[in-house]
């Protein structure tokens, strides 16, 4: 008999958010033992953080009924990631990483600031197949009602044909009013920023204090990008890596300031550029 796959399930915006409780639902129609380690408040926008000054605490919940073991960890989505490996199933290993669905697009530059992606990153430094997902609407009222067949389907292809080694997905999807959804394009990310401005407020005691805002820029006008994808309403996947070595770099140092090149050896290649590729609409 096959065994049940085991998918670990992490977020950003806590174990209460609406967007897990529709993954864990979903993960379920996969017919999956799913273990859910959260972050027990939101943690938007942390990034790649660890805790390391203060103790982590975690807490069983029965927020997904009996059958889904789920606890709320005190730290950041990297922390969940580390506790579940090394500590809750130290001696299994998750067939499968999710972590989402995000209230909010996680397209270009917004990977780095993400703690979804974080989760699912680390996950993938872990040696585990992982994928985050997102959603291009913010809020707690956000419409999670047609996400179910593309997150699915793409839950589907990772179990049966795997995601490349040292590799995260970062999956974003058009929001519901944007209309049908036109089918999966495998895209890069985009060259984009948010260009930040800080307003100067009072609080009542006169004290001046700072609110960040900003304007995302997207200063790419490629149409095999992230951003090209879900303006055409796709929902879009690109394959991220922690390796961050601007291989293109290393030989133009070494020209311009007469250094030697790394020795060649065994390792991980450098990533290739990907040939985008659109796919049509789930069944």
């Amino acid at each position: 008999m096959p065994t049940r796959p085991l998918i670990l399930v992490s977020n950003d915006d806590s174990l209460i958010a609406p967007g897990i409780a529709h993954l864990v639902r979903l993960m379920r129609e996969l017919d999956a033992e799913i273990v859910v380690v959260a972050p027990a408040s939101p943690q938007s926008g942390m990034g790649h953080a660890i805790t390391i000054g203060h103790p982590l605490r975690l807490d069983k919940s029965a927020i997904f009924g009996e059958d889904v073991a789920a606890y709320a960890c005190t730290g950041t989505p990297a922390d969940c990631v580390k506790i579940a490996k090394h500590y809750l199933l130290k001696d299994r290993r998750p067939d499968l990483v999710v972590s989402g669905i995000n209230h909010g697009s996680n397209s270009s530059v917004n990977v780095l600031y993400s703690g979804t992606m974080s989760a699912a990153i680390e996950a993938a430094i872990e040696g585990l197949p992982a994928i985050g997902f997102s959603l291009c609407e913010y809020g707690d009222a956000a419409d999670f009602s047609h996400v179910g067949p593309w997150v699915l389907d793409i839950c589907r292809q990772a179990l049966a044909h795997g995601i490349p080694a040292g590799t995260a997905l970062n999956v974003n999807i058009p929001k519901h009013a944007s209309g049908p959804i036109q089918g999966i394009r495998l895209a890069r990310q985009a060259r984009a920023k948010w260009q930040e401005t800080f307003e100067q407020r009072h609080d009542p005691y006169k004290r001046p204090y700072y609110w960040l805002l900003g304007e995302f820029l997207n200063q790419d006008r490629g149409h095999d990008t992230d951003e090209a994808a879900l303006a055409e309403n796709y929902v879009s996947i690109v394959p991220c890596q922690f390796d961050l070595t601007n291989y293109q770099a290393l030989t133009e140092l070494a020209e311009a300031w007469q250094l030697p090149l790394p020795p060649a050896g065994p390792g991980i290649a450098p990533p290739q550029p990907i040939a985008n590729q659109d796919y049509g609409p789930a069944n």
